[in-house]
């Protein structure tokens, strides 16, 4: 039986079935050498009976888990679902009454070859007790995983995903705590239009009164937990339930807990700054290569002088509205996913190869558009004579192409984004489209900008050839990313497509310089060549191939090379991120840097989040990061990561461990 899918069950104690079925379960039966795979205790408690948390309260002892791993493997401690309370005769215990898994990340060393047998051994001992009866039992369990590619089946991710949700989310801003007269008073930073609903603070530690009555407040962007204290003036681990299976990691730090200030401002200040910071980098965008031939074209539109000031303005505010809706669209979707506990960011959608086709196709498209080779019909998405609705699907079709991009500014307020209340995220998304939407903006309420436009004349139609150019630089790049996603097949897949959707344009646009219209069956045969390449394209299995510039990033590397007192560079990319790869051919992967770093003894971690790993999504998100990229620098002894600009030069690259 495959060990991904099924494992040995425990053997019964005593003679009897247990009353706490575990199994042990891999996500992936293939690890690859140099990575990590999560396990997961698979357990259940037969009907009436429960396990214990970690802390288990007033009574009860934890499980322990004595692990026999081959050499090299490690495994980390075990990370729980949030538990239930159960008060039996004034004794608060920490429970578990159905179904749960807790999550341990196996490590699994470089080096090994591909092929090599890892029998994972574990014994557990563990308390399992109804209201009246408690039983001490114990568990052996097995599994024998094979170095391989790290493949996971969908159902196991699936199943494993399910199983993380479960898992309280860290809450990467510190909370603070104080005891007074016997009172511990908890404030955990929640924003205020968040949800709270069952409401319940389960500490680590015995620092509190576990059998207490705990009072839930909300105080603005903040809740407030009153409770009775067994202790003070240490950091307080824990965490609080804000609804079913919802819960935060909390860790509080000693102080001062302020009274109700009943503002909320702060959230709202913060969101302010985020939506500055966005507007400047939907700015910024208009200069990348996939929306800078759109917006030229859209503003030559103006240059021509047939439309009138109202006409200008409708315009420019249809040109707005479809940037601005994709935007919000865009961000309404990631703030639902991550609700649902995924951990995707900006440009989530390209993670998937049949997205990238898609785009390819499009890019090609507008390319061999530009280029003269066809027009396309109404309504138009690039041209003169598409009114608000052709503005609109212009300003659309330019939000979806600059998903790949970030840059400065951007990253930041997009992070900032995931931890507001949800209208203040989606003003972040919103301002972001303001940014990208701002130069035709202008040019349409400014008839002084429209102006100074250049004359129309015969040199504008081959200015439009020069800019299918940086068109087909775009359609190059996600060629690049189609091929490292999906391999060689998806890549002649989609070049294939490519040349598919080329020749059906050049048959279209010999009928248009006839004076015949583009033709159904012309707009039919473009939608079966593009539905048919993205339903054909397959994601190609993961390589467990080195990275060229440094070693694959996981928490446990990081962890080990902090413990060694050695500085740690880390950072966080994409095949399809434009920002990335202008980084790490300008900054990260020159000779100087290598050489800086290597004089520096400074270790390079590189977290490859082109696939949208999880894993990797949530480390981004503790960050207030939205997505890649992300650059960090640990400093030998520091508590905390510098987070360095998106925008890297060699000379702060050279200085970092020095």
């Amino acid at each position: 039986m495959a060990a991904g899918s099924a494992t040995a069950q425990p053997l019964p104690p005593m003679g009897r079935a247990p009353h706490l079925a575990i199994r042990l379960v891999a996500e992936s039966d293939r690890p690859a050498a140099g990575s990590t795979v999560t396990l997961a205790l698979d357990t259940r408690p037969e009907r009436d009976w429960h396990g214990y948390w970690s802390n288990p309260g007033d009574a009860g002892f934890p499980a322990t888990l004595d692990w026999t791993l081959p050499a090299g493997v490690t495994a980390s401690a075990p990370v729980y679902p949030v538990p239930g309370t159960l008060l039996i005769a004034g004794l608060m215990n920490y429970v578990f009454e159905r179904p749960y898994a807790p999550l341990v990340t196996l490590s699994v060393p470089a080096g090994l070859a591909a092929g090599t047998r890892l029998p994972v051994r574990l014994k557990t001992n563990y308390l399992v007790c109804t209201k009246t009866l408690c039983v001490p039992e114990s568990a052996a369990l097995a599994l024998d995983l094979v170095v391989g590619d790290g493949a996971v089946r969908p159902a196991d991710r699936a199943r494993f995903d399910a199983w993380r949700r479960a898992i309280p989310k860290p809450l990467d801003t510190k909370a603070t705590w104080q005891v007074m007269d016997g009172v511990a008073t908890i404030a955990v930073p929640y924003p205020a239009s968040a949800p709270l609903a069952d409401g319940y603070f389960f500490p680590k530690t015995n620092a509190i009164d576990n059998a207490a009555p705990q009072t839930i407040a909300r105080d603005g962007d903040r809740v407030l937990v009153t409770t009775k204290a067994k202790s003070g003036g240490q950091p307080l681990d824990g965490v609080l339930r804000v609804g079913p299976d919802l819960a935060l990691a909390v860790t509080a730090l000693p102080g001062t807990v302020a009274g109700a200030t009943g503002g909320g401002t702060g959230v709202w200040l913060a969101a302010f700054l985020a939506f500055a910071g966005a507007v400047l980098g939907g700015l910024i965008l208009n200069v990348m290569p996939c929306v800078f031939p759109i917006l030229s074209i859209k503003a030559l539109s103006l240059a021509r002088g047939h439309l009138d000031e109202r006409a200008a303005r409708r315009e420019a505010l249809g040109y707005a509205a479809g940037v601005i809706t994709v935007c919000v669209g865009l961000g309404a979707l990631i703030l639902a996913l991550r609700a649902g506990g995924n951990a995707v960011g900006w440009a989530f959608q390209l993670q998937d190869p049949r997205v990238v086709v898609l785009l390819l196709l499009l890019t090609v498209a507008l390319a061999l558009n530009f280029a003269g080779l066809f027009d396309i019909p109404t309504p138009r998405f690039v041209g003169s004579s598409g009114g608000v609705s052709g503005a609109f699907a212009t300003g659309a079709l330019a939000a979806f192409v600059a998903t790949p991009c970030t840059g400065p500014f951007m990253g930041a307020a997009l992070g900032a984004a995931l931890v507001l209340p949800w209208a203040a995220a989606l003003a972040v998304f919103a301002g972001l489209g303001l940014g990208l939407a701002l130069p035709f903006l202008a040019l349409g309420f400014v008839p002084a900008l429209r102006r100074r436009l250049p004359r129309p004349g015969a040199w504008m139609e081959t200015f439009r050839h020069v800019l299918s150019v940086p068109m087909w630089l775009t359609a190059l790049a996600l060629a690049w990313v189609l091929g490292r996603q999906a391999g060689v097949d998806g890549l002649t897949l989609g070049l294939a497509g490519a040349l598919s959707i080329g020749l059906l344009l050049w048959l279209s646009g010999r009928r248009q310089r006839r004076g015949l219209p583009f033709g159904p069956i012309a707009t039919l045969a473009l939608a079966v060549v593009a539905v048919g390449a993205a339903a054909l394209v397959q994601r190609a299995p993961a390589s467990a191939a080195a990275v060229a510039e440094g070693e694959g990033f996981s928490a446990a590397r990081l962890a080990t090379l902090r413990a060694e007192k050695r500085p740690v560079f880390a950072y966080f990319t994409a095949d399809w991120c434009v920002t990335c790869k202008v980084n790490e051919a300008a900054a990260i992967n020159t000779a100087a840097t290598r050489d800086a770093f290597e004089r520096n003894n400074v270790a390079v971690l590189v977290g490859d989040w082109t696939d949208g790993d999880p894993v990797l999504g949530r480390f981004i998100e503790a960050h207030n990061r939205a997505g890649v990229p992300l650059y960090l620098y640990y400093a030998p002894g520091a508590a905390e990561p510098q987070v360095l600009p998106q925008v890297l030069t060699p000379g702060l690259l050279a200085g970092l461990g020095a």
